[in-house]
């Protein structure tokens, strides 16, 4: 590699890299443009991988469902994985270089890709979840934020707040709400149909992340790259968020192809129109990818122009240009999320504090380092790096690659700076966006010096091609073996152990579930109890709940949250904790009934409280304390139990809480 490769002409799009045989050098050059298919073809492709893959992913879950029902504490399920994924990665990359593979039709090359990646990301997720009906994380931490939505949107068809009644959503219900008709559809509730949704989610999103990068490289490229994507997701994980992952995984095709439009005049304008609808999908699921991807975008018209200008086109003709085409993508993205978004914007949400930002975690607080030469992964990113900032110029996976991390550390810059007023950018949240971005590069690093070792030693072709295939699976394989017992095994851990709404666990089978204290276990009888004083319609009640693992099972509305950086920035979630201090100052029975109908909230229908040693029943507030790296404390409020003696309260204790209904 003796000389840069040149940059290549207007009007190319979507190269890939390859050497040309009459160098012996392995000079780099670019290859034949590959051809942008029509809108209509575009459309038609990734209508295909999505119904696909949905078809596939949802067989074999019901397949693997039917497998003998194992105990939790085995390793037969990822023991089965290891051979599958072995063969399923052998397949992806050994098939590459077999001449009959190649020599096939495009429909079965595309099937085999699409339904490939689609079983390997189904089936990734499905063997190690075989005992349990939880997805990664089970009921823990922010899955019962998650499982919560969900029940939310399977119980209606509209866009509604999943804790409080009246209210319109603050957080994206894109992905939610056709999860509450998958649940519909299938006849489940939402908090059981998040796992299954949850895997097609992942298997969709590698099949269409395949169909994207096919837009941008030759077909063989494509493959590596989408395989590279999932596997990386897998690491890190990003599949442990299933609504943020499908942005993230196609974030960089998106963008070369937005790039190739923003550059040349002479490209199809229909590339604006999809980076316009995946900025659309961004504010309907991951709003801060949102924000993200538009920088991105901007950034790149940016370069762009300053390339042009470079070149000597005249700035106000390519500035009116430029600002067209972005105006474009902007406008599709505008009416995209006005579908979720208008209700809260237009409801008073315009300016209210966001208190989801003001949290800074240790991830947050550093530059991430994913390059760091510690592993196959760190080697992968940091190779990719390198070839980000030398291959720039010439190839333009490259220089998106290049902007989109030079944007990853703006972000982290920017959510520093944001600690002046009091609040962050959230940048840990784009840790996943820069390891997917660099891994990719370091597939597209190997390919290049592939090409390049095939140039120079033409008369080894045969032993190269082998032995760079051999350590492609090697790897492939090594990072899903390592995905699944290291960074998806603590969410594996706890959807195996996490309790069911009945009080047992898929690990408590064998053993006596009393003699254990989690507070789950109470779940199913504190259910049942409210079902009995209260209206038997979850719809129908509002709840004050101490215990907060019973509320991801039933869709009740909530009087208040127990995680202020989750709630509602219109709930007045300080004003609602006041009231509850004023109910429990309360000096009888009649006047705390009083105080809790003539608020200026809904009166809670049923509340949940702890019971103390000494009888007094408690509720714990909780309040944000940022920016100590504890992002919530809570205080104790106090009720005496005197003050729920009458005709107007209906108590029950059960274990360690008591259940009173609001008559």
């Amino acid at each position: 590699m003796t000389q840069p490769e040149p940059a290549p002409e207007s009007g190319t799009s979507n190269a890939d890299t390859r050497v040309t045989g009459e160098d012996p050098r392995g000079r780099w050059s670019q290859v034949p443009p590959v051809p942008l298919p029509g809108p209509g073809r575009a459309a038609v492709e990734l209508v295909t991988a999505i119904v696909g893959a949905t078809a596939i992913s949802m067989v074999l879950q019901l397949v693997v469902n039917r497998a003998p029902d194992l105990v939790p504490d085995t390793y037969v399920p990822n023991a089965a994985l290891s051979l599958i994924g072995a063969g399923l990665i052998a397949c992806l990359v050994g098939g590459l270089a077999v001449r009959r593979v190649a020599a096939a039709s495009w429909w079965v090359k595309f099937a085999g890709a699409t339904g490939g990646l689609a079983t390997l990301a189904t089936l990734t997720l499905a063997l190690p979840l075989l005992s349990t009906r939880y997805y990664l994380g089970g009921t823990t931490g922010d899955n019962e934020f998650r499982l919560r939505y969900m029940e939310r949107m399977a119980s209606g068809w509209g866009l509604a707040d999943f804790n409080y009644e009246g209210l319109p959503p603050f957080y994206p219900a894109g992905w939610f709400w056709l999860g509450g008709r998958f649940a519909n559809l299938v006849g489940l509730q939402g908090w059981e149909a998040y796992k299954p949704f949850s895997i097609t989610t992942i298997a969709v999103v590698a099949a269409v992340t395949f169909v994207l990068w096919r837009f941008v490289v030759r077909q063989r490229m494509a493959v590596l790259a989408s395989l590279g994507t999932l596997l990386m997701g897998l690491y890190v994980p990003g599949v442990g968020e299933p609504y943020a992952w499908p942005t993230t995984a196609w974030l960089l095709p998106v963008l070369v192809l937005t790039w190739n439009s923003l550059r040349d005049r002479e490209t199809p304008r229909w590339p604006l129109l999809l980076s316009g609808v995946y900025l659309g999908v961004c504010a309907m699921t991951y709003t801060l990818h949102l924000a993200f991807g538009a920088m991105v975008v901007v950034l790149l018209a940016i370069v762009a122009g300053v390339r042009e200008v470079r070149a000597g086109a005249a700035r106000g003709d390519l500035i009116r240009g430029l600002v067209g085409r972005v105006g474009l993508v902007a406008v599709v993205a505008a009416v995209l999320m006005l579908v979720v978004w208008a209700p809260y914007l237009f409801g008073g949400g315009l300016g209210a504090e966001n208190v989801a930002a003001r949290y800074l975690p240790e991830t947050s607080a550093y530059f991430p380092m994913p390059f760091k030469p510690d592993g196959p992964v760190g080697l992968l990113c940091l190779a990719g790096l390198a070839w980000a900032v030398v291959r720039a110029r010439a190839h333009r996976v490259a220089l998106v690659v290049l902007v989109t991390t030079g944007a990853v550390y703006l972000w982290f810059v920017l959510s520093t700076s944001a600690l002046a007023f009091d609040t962050t950018l959230l940048a840990f949240r784009f840790n996943v966006t820069l390891n997917l971005a660099l891994a990719v590069a370091g597939v597209f690093a190997a390919v290049d010096v592939l090409n390049w070792a095939l140039g120079r030693w033409s008369e080894w072709r045969t032993q190269i091609t082998a032995v760079v295939a051999v350590v492609a699976i090697g790897l492939g394989v090594g990072v899903l073996q390592d995905s699944v017992r290291g960074p998806m095994s603590a969410g594996f851990e706890s959807a195996l152990s996490d309790y069911y709404p009945n009080g047992r666990t898929p690990e408590s089978r064998h053993h006596d579930p009393a003699e254990e204290t989690d507070e789950g276990i109470w779940s199913g009888k504190l259910l049942a109890t409210i079902d009995e004083l209260g209206t038997g319609t979850a719809e129908r009640e509002t709840v004050l709940s101490e215990q907060h693992h019973m509320l991801v099972f039933r869709p009740f509305w909530l009087f208040h949250d127990h995680r202020p950086h989750y709630t509602n920035p219109l709930s007045r979630h300080d004003e609602r904790a006041t009231e509850i201090d004023s109910w429990a100052a309360s000096n009888s029975s009649q006047e705390l009934y009083r105080r809790m109908h003539d608020g200026p909230f809904t009166a809670p229908t049923m509340m949940v409280l702890e019971k103390r040693e000494n009888g007094d029943y408690v509720y714990t507030v909780k309040y944000d304390t940022f920016p100590r790296r504890t992002a919530a404390l809570g205080r104790k409020v106090t009720f005496a139990p005197t003050l729920f003696d009458s005709p107007r309260f209906a108590k029950r204790d059960v274990g360690p809480y008591v259940v009173i209904a609001v008559r």
